[in-house]
């Protein structure tokens, strides 16, 4: 009998510290001991919740904030010397507690800290979930979620999933990727398009179309398991207009307001360092909403700026992740990012974030790279460690459809390109990509040749700079945005889903599997990043480039230890070039073996070189 008593006194107390009263959310859920963001700010949400007074006996409570909103209230917590464990908040009014909530600091992962982020080593897999494999159809169309599956619609959900990418691990892990960058899995409430996950509605909340938080943690440990890197797709500049913070705002500036309601951004990056630019075009950049359904957020506001910060911590530490790549980087307000930035890499000073810089210029990208000469100028420090090479973009998605050479065309391009590297703080660490989610298919600019499609995997792959592949670049799919839109570069990966006709996650030997022609470009791929997943001069090694004769490009990797010699023929021409002029390049060595063809060269004197061929060139 006084068993029963304790259960049932202990059960009441253990429920009236966990009891929710008026707090409908908690943000971060959790935190961890140990870290070295030791002043968290958690936000309390529920009716009228700001009348209350807030204590601890547990913890040291710093701050207490209030907004224009009462449904808010910001707790900033000291964890700094904190064990591992559960700290209660008091909830009082009138002296009274109302009800008290459980903050509970988890145990960190041993060497968390000192984790090493993707590199120049890796070659990093994009693919875009809803659209890469369905491997849980149970939650293709969920209660809670608004859009449901709709394949036959290019805009809609298809059902693609975190299982469906679990699945097929060691479909990427063959083909010689080292890293996984997913377009964001946080859930998107948005009415339609919401497959795109750009516009978020809950930013603790994997999408439940995708699975779950726990699902997320499971893939990272396949992948880790494999030796796989993954990087998370973060978006600061905007949420959806289906966030539950949106539609009940903490305040009005944690959103940029517009007198008629809503503006668009006038997109003109170049405004956030032009010395002669009005302010007026300056906050059309900064301020405008890329559309009505992703409203715009204010970094500036430091309670936004801490909730945004602490967001992308808490999915490192509880992912156990291994990069950042984050979206519009240059239209947020320009000091609020870089303090975002620097607060993550603090954290995890061996991290890497990759931004997008979607600019056309060398030295303007190079403004947003971690301590550019650039943006020193202007006194500006964005600390973001990786910028995406899009001007290396701009040039391959023209000059291999470029066969005579002139002063301006083919691959002078390419030369042209690197010639402008003394601009970056940090060369080797662009991403250097043929395309992405938002760009034609690089085998739709090249009419599905596959000789072009080799030069142009040969560039990537042998450069400076951490390469990006597109799913489905390397079994040739197809997609014309120009004219047939999104949906046509976001095709479904053939296999994903049950009941395909074909399933070219299977090899062209098995029925039913890749196509020829699939196969072509599969092998292709797999053997060159098979290859550079090997060959260290290539992650790391420094970059020599010759001026371009004839449309044809030669340029060397090399390190004191290993020599590349890499020749892109992109003319309709055979070609043979006298390796006297490569001297410098070749040093002393005079055989070496072409890793495409595994043919041995003779290199003392000439080398032959068809038509619309790579050739990269191991020296011996």
């Amino acid at each position: 009998m006084h068993s029963i008593k304790i259960i049932i006194i202990f059960s009441v107390f253990f429920f009236s510290l966990n009891s929710f009263g008026q707090v409908d959310r908690m943000e971060p859920p959790f935190w961890w001991s140990g870290m070295n963001t030791t002043q968290v700010q958690i936000l309390f949400y529920g009716q009228d919740i700001a009348d209350y007074e807030v204590l601890s006996e547990d913890i040291s409570i710093l701050d207490i904030s209030r907004t224009e909103n009462s449904n808010y209230i910001f707790v900033t917590i000291d964890t700094a010397n904190k064990e591992p464990g559960a700290y209660t908040l008091h909830f009082k009014n009138d002296g009274k507690t109302a009800y008290s909530k459980v903050f509970e600091l988890k145990e960190r992962k041993s060497g968390s800290a000192s984790r090493s982020g993707f590199d120049s080593s890796d070659v990093i897999y994009l693919l875009m979930p809803d659209r890469f494999a369905n491997g849980n159809p149970d939650n293709d169309t969920t209660k809670n979620t608004i859009e449901n599956v709709d394949r036959s619609n290019p805009g809609g959900r298809h059902g693609g999933d975190i299982q469906g990418i679990i699945d097929h691990l060691d479909y990427i892990e063959e083909l010689g990727a080292t890293a996984i960058w997913s377009t964001p899995l946080l859930e998107d409430n948005e009415p339609v398009y919401s497959y795109h996950t750009y516009a978020q509605s809950d930013l603790y909340k994997i999408d439940p179309r995708y699975g779950s938080n726990e699902d997320y943690q499971r893939l990272s440990a396949a992948m880790h398991q494999k030796g796989l890197r993954l990087i998370m797709d973060y978006v600061t500049n905007h949420w959806g207009s289906k966030h539950w913070l949106i539609e009940d705002l903490p305040s009005k500036d944690w959103i940029h307001q517009w007198p008629e309601g809503f503006r668009r951004s006038n997109y003109r990056m170049t405004t956030q360092f032009d010395n002669n630019a009005a302010k007026v075009d300056a906050k059309g950049c900064m301020d405008g909403w890329f559309d009505t359904t992703m409203p715009d957020m204010n970094q500036s506001n430091p309670m936004l700026l801490q909730y945004i910060t602490q967001n992308a911590i808490w999915w490192i530490e509880y992912a156990d992740l291994d990069g950042l790549r984050v979206d519009t980087y240059s239209y947020n307000d320009k000091e609020a990012i870089a303090q975002w930035t620097k607060s993550i890499m603090d954290e995890y000073p061996n991290f890497n974030i990759v931004g997008e810089v979607w600019m056309h210029d060398q030295a303007q990208i190079s403004y947003w790279q971690k301590n550019s000469k650039i943006g020193a100028i202007t006194g500006y420090n964005s600390h973001l460690p990786a910028v995406m090479d899009f001007t290396l973009h701009d040039a391959l998605g023209t000059m291999f459809n470029e066969d005579n050479s002139n002063w301006n065309e083919g691959m002078i391009k390419a030369y042209e390109n690197f010639a402008n590297d003394f601009l970056y703080p940090d060369p080797n660490n662009l991403m250097v990509f043929v395309g992405n989610h938002d760009t034609n298919r690089v085998n739709h600019i090249f009419q599905s040749d596959f000789n072009k499609y080799k030069l142009a995997l040969t560039l990537i792959l042998t450069t400076r700079g951490i390469p990006q592949l597109y799913y489905g670049d390397e079994i040739g799919m197809l997609g014309d945005k120009d004219n047939k839109g999104d949906g046509d570069i976001r095709r479904d990966f053939p296999g994903g889903w049950a009941g395909d006709s074909q399933n070219a996650f299977l090899s062209a030997a098995v029925a039913g599997g890749r196509t020829k022609d699939q196969q072509t470009y599969f092998d292709f791929t797999k053997k060159i990043l098979n290859w550079r997943k090997e060959n260290s001069v290539i992650h790391s090694g420094k970059l020599l480039q010759y001026i371009p004769q004839d449309n044809v490009y030669v340029y060397f990797r090399y390190n004191d230890d290993h020599r590349v010699m890499v020749i892109i023929n992109n003319s309709l021409k055979n070609h043979t070039i006298n390796t006297q002029r490569y001297k410098e390049g070749l040093q002393d060595f005079k055989k070496g073996t072409d890793i495409i063809t595994d043919s041995n060269m003779d290199l003392t004197s000439q080398i032959f070189i068809p038509a619309k061929t790579p050739m990269i060139i191991t020296l011996k």
